[in-house]
């Protein structure tokens, strides 16, 4: 592993070697995701990770977290804190392990998103929004159980590393690869398998702009971290969340750059995903594609590939989608 050498010690990077190995730990149990031509170019591919069994990305890194835990550690259970797509994640990955399984999640979340954890054989437990880690980890230390976070893991990066894998073996001419940024682990695990298998590549992560605290800390060069109350405005329910020391660790040492998009691109995109690309797509997972759409000059010319992160959207939000001209 690199060792990235920030404010106080020194962050371990995971390297391509643990993103081969997450890649042999999902085989059969992820789906390959194919690269699918968008509507608007035949520069821009669409990566639909909203195809996954729990409708996101986020199945590769949780699976592959609890996959590593030894045995007897995994027996007792996990517990895991998260908006929606990392809760049904690890519910998922728990149902397959026999394993029992606890979710905390913020009031508000999407209450779509807290049935199919639930549906998924998680007790669920909600509680305010910043108060879902700390409640978390009295549960883990109550319970014996492990924690598995939505991003703040070496595994659960290395996990989420194997979208970028599968990129650079799909599309070896690429020079442009879009992610999402909330917590960082997608974009962190993207950023390491491109940088050491498709080089030539530029990684840009795509921010709301109503929580574009990683675009601030990388700036900055230290991290901040924003309150709820500013982050919880986005429509992005899954991007509301701020980088780690890790994430941020790995996105200065391999993030080319970073773009927001405006909550009105976010939904003009999701609308033209539904109806002209036929994807059914979140507002988180259309902000790659949404900078690409909006933000082009901004952005590295060349053939493109935009992460589509999940496809977990409310009925009502869908009908908005799919009604309008």
């Amino acid at each position: 592993m690199q060792t990235e050498v920030g404010r106080t010690e020194p962050v371990e990077l995971v390297d391509e070697a643990a993103v081969r190995t997450a890649a042999e730990r999902l085989r059969g149990v992820a789906v390959r995701t194919p690269l699918l031509v968008s509507p608007w170019s035949s520069a821009l591919w669409l990566k639909p990770e909203n195809l996954q069994p729990i409708g996101a990305f986020k199945l590769r890194g949780a699976y592959h977290a609890v996959a590593q835990l030894p045995p007897e550690r995994r027996r007792a259970g996990v517990i895991t804190h998260s908006s929606g797509n990392h809760a049904q994640a690890v519910a998922y990955a728990a149902r397959a392990f026999g394993v029992p399984c606890v979710v905390v999640m913020p009031d508000g979340a999407v209450a779509q998103k807290v049935a199919a954890t639930r549906r998924l054989g998680a007790e669920v437990v909600m509680v305010p929004p910043e108060q879902r880690l700390t409640r978390a980890e009295e549960l883990a230390a109550q319970r014996g159980l492990a924690l598995i976070p939505p991003f703040d893991h070496p595994d659960v990066i290395a996990g989420q590393g194997t979208v970028g894998l599968e990129i650079a073996a799909d599309l070896p001419e690429v020079r442009l690869v879009l992610v999402p940024v909330g917590g960082g682990g997608l974009a962190s695990g993207v950023a390491t398998a491109i940088r050491a298998l498709a080089p030539r590549a530029a990684v840009i992560g795509v921010e709301p702009e109503l929580a574009a605290d990683a675009r601030e800390s990388l700036a900055a060069g230290e991290l901040r971290v924003w309150p709820t109350a500013r982050t919880y405005t986005t429509i992005a329910d899954g991007l509301r969340t701020s980088l780690s020391e890790l994430t941020f660790a790995h996105l200065r040492a391999r993030l080319d750059g970073i773009v927001t998009v405006t909550e009105e691109e976010i939904i003009d995109t999701a609308r033209a995903l539904l109806q002209q690309a036929r994807l059914v797509v979140e507002p988180s997972g259309a902000v790659a594609t949404a900078a690409w759409l909006h933000r082009r000059t901004e952005l590295p010319a060349g053939p493109a590939v935009a992460v589509i992160s999940g496809g977990n959207l409310t009925p009502e939000l869908l009908a908005r989608l799919a009604g309008a001209a």
